[in-house]
């Protein structure tokens, strides 16, 4: 054998083009980059720091939406068409504007506090956790505004709807402003909570405690889930609300485990 030959049978290690084996890339992902050790004090610092500009942003929006709560209030009365509402005690349409108020402020400034708790958990987090966090976020917020969406446009009118045809030959409809609004109010933020399914599901998968067999598996257990959710998280108690939401549930449930899937989990 010639000394060409014998070059040509030795057989050289594949490397990536990053110039790391898997192994390597394994590894480099589970990194924490630029860490920085910081004492327990300075931890409780920083947190004290982003709590306040959190309460913060906080104030701002709900005062801000406070000035602004009458057409807010409005925007919410739409899905009760026919239905006049009631001042039953002094002040209590004040109270229910601080209340709008307060839902529409936290709902306005949610943006800011999940920028303060990102940047707060960032420095803890591995490479492989950060590439997560992008979709994470995104999927989260695009799933709560979805939930929101559906409650105003399904959910509430297709509950009132039941109670108005309901007692429409027995009572007038003359509802407290402060009982409908707290009903409205309860069903919107629940269901945007609700909507949150797919992401505990990536969630679980990334963090290999449940796979996408294990969830179809217990499918059963699933479907029962979604009709206590439903029944837990709804306000009302009429089923179509109920049946709607648990719905929902089971068909953010199932569209989780094709994103799971897709994500190799």
């Amino acid at each position: 054998m010639t000394p060409s030959q014998e070059v040509d049978t030795i057989k050289t290690p594949e490397i990536d083009t990053e110039g790391y084996g898997n192994s390597d890339i394994d590894s480099v992902d589970d990194e924490l980059p630029g860490e920085v050790e910081m004492s327990l004090f300075d931890h409780l610092e920083e947190l004290r720091q982003r709590i306040f500009y959190s309460l913060a942003a906080v104030a701002v929006g709900v005062v801000g939406c406070f000035f602004a709560v009458k057409p807010i209030v409005q925007l919410l009365e739409v899905p009760a068409q026919g239905v006049k509402f009631l001042q039953l005690a002094p002040g209590e349409y004040f109270f229910v504007s601080l209340k709008v108020a307060g839902y529409s402020g936290l709902l306005l400034s949610s943006p800011f506090i999940l920028y303060q708790i990102i940047l707060f958990v960032l420095p803890g987090l591995t490479r492989r956790e950060r590439r997560l966090l992008g979709p994470v976020v995104l999927g989260s917020s695009v799933l709560f505004a979805g939930g929101l969406v559906f409650a105003y446009l399904l959910l509430i009118p297709a509950a009132l709807n039941f109670f108005i045809s309901y007692g429409a030959d027995v009572v007038e409809q003359l509802w407290s402003i402060d009982k409908y609004f707290e009903f409205v109010l309860l069903l919107l933020f629940s269901t945007g909570l609700a909507f949150q399914v797919p992401i505990i599901q990536l969630l679980l998968a990334n963090l290999g405690i449940v796979s996408s067999e294990r969830m179809i598996s217990g499918w059963r257990f699933v479907i029962m889930a979604a009709v206590v959710l439903g029944a837990v998280l709804t306000p009302s108690t009429d089923p179509l609300t109920q049946s709607l939401l648990a719905g929902a549930v089971l068909t953010l449930y199932f569209g989780g485990i094709a994103l799971v899937k897709l994500t190799g989990k």
